[in-house]
């Protein structure tokens, strides 16, 4: 009978078609003491910036199975080339894939749907890793989406500047930026502002330098917020603000910034520093730890050149992402969730604590400030 259901799954699913059938097995039996079936569905191919990124992303993948088998962790991979065009449904037919404990995939919004059902109906982990509109979170309880939108970010970080920032003074600098799309943010934390009573003031990088420094407060601590996250503009902000304390030097001013920001902290920590910098963001990666200089040197050993420079990087994001949930599904069995409590490994750079969407699958809900502080110290301020 169960070998009829899922012959009959893989019709209707050939058709488009929506099923859900129950193929409970005893697979997960064990699975501390045999190797975890990691199935891998993404653009594998060096024919666009989609498949060369996610090559980099699989190859820290095997990066973190080269690590987990130090830790007697068994790791069997089967990868298949999933491009824009594959119609993932026949990809799901092939030898295999009905055997994995966990699949990582896929990049494309149109192929999620059929994969989620039949992640569901073979009781398969599915990863998302990155971004993805789809229902299927809210209904399939296999589903673990990493990827947040620019929207619930943009409400975390004003639900947190204003947690954190209750009785400073805030102030908006215009940036003349006519590519910028941070007005969403700034107008959203504005009437957030207003709505609380609380008064801000907004000036412009370009404004003279008395009239620039009437919008601060001399009483309180100022929170500076730009309405752009390029970084030229930041630069002239960042000039704006020498100028200004060195005329005032009992000025109180800190930045609350974008995660853009991290691509260009060589340029600018020690003034990240002095203007207490806070950045909000999903990830951090601190270049001098021992563990990222060694992985990235690996990698090029390994490759035969360096990691591509993205923010975050494709290779240790993919680092990341296998090394948490394979230590988790080693530890835990089916029962890994991704949750806070359930602490399994440092990341290096992109932390994960996931929470179940109502009764279907599970968000990652990670954020974090990243604050380089007076002291010249840098923080990782998680909630």
């Amino acid at each position: 009978m169960r070998h009829f259901l899922r012959y009959i799954f893989f019709i209707v699913l050939l058709l488009g078609n929506t099923v859900f059938v129950s193929a409970q097995s005893a697979k997960w039996n064990n699975i501390s003491t045999r190797a975890i079936k990691v199935g891998i569905m993404l653009p594998l191919h060096d024919k666009n910036g989609d498949g060369k990124r996610m090559v980099e992303y699989y190859r820290g993948m095997l990066m973190a199975c080269e690590d987990l088998k130090k830790q007697n962790i068994s790791v069997d991979i089967h990868a298949w080339n999933v491009a824009e065009e594959t119609d993932v449904r026949q990809t799901l037919l092939q030898k295999g894939a009905n055997q994995c404990d966990v699949i990582f995939g896929p990049l494309y919004s149109n192929q999620v749907a059929p994969l989620a059902e039949f992640c569901n109906a073979y009781d398969i982990k599915l990863v998302i890793p990155f971004s993805i509109q789809s229902d299927a979170l809210k209904k399939d309880k296999m589903v673990y989406q990493v990827f947040q939108s620019p929207e619930v970010l943009n409400d975390k970080a004003i639900t947190t500047y204003l947690n954190r920032f209750p009785q400073a003074h805030p102030v908006f600098v215009g940036c003349n930026d006519t590519t910028s799309r941070k007005g969403v943010f700034t107008m959203a934390l504005r009437k957030q502002l207003e709505k609380r009573k609380i008064t801000y003031n907004i000036t412009n990088v370009n404004s003279p330098a008395e009239s620039f420094a009437k919008a601060f407060d001399r009483n309180r601590q100022n929170v500076v917020i730009l309405n752009t996250g390029r970084s030229p503009e930041l630069t002239a902000v960042l000039n704006k603000l020498d100028a200004l304390t060195a005329s005032n030097p009992s000025l109180v001013i800190s930045l609350y910034g974008y995660n853009e920001w991290l691509m260009y902290v060589n340029y600018n920590l020690n003034r990240f520093f002095k203007y207490d910098t806070y950045i909000p963001s999903t990830f951090y990666l601190n270049s001098s730890n021992a563990k990222t200089i060694q992985l990235k040197r690996e990698y090029k050993q390994w490759f035969g050149h360096d990691m591509m420079y993205a923010l975050p990087s494709f290779a240790l994001t993919g680092y990341d992402h296998a090394l948490f949930f394979l230590t988790g599904i080693h530890r835990y069995g089916r029962n890994f969730n991704g949750s806070k409590v359930q602490n399994v490994c440092v990341p290096i750079q992109s932390p994960m604590h996931f929470e179940q969407v109502g009764k279907g699958g599970y968000q990652n809900n990670y954020f974090q400030l990243i604050h380089y502080n007076f002291a010249r110290q840098i923080e990782s301020i998680s909630y």
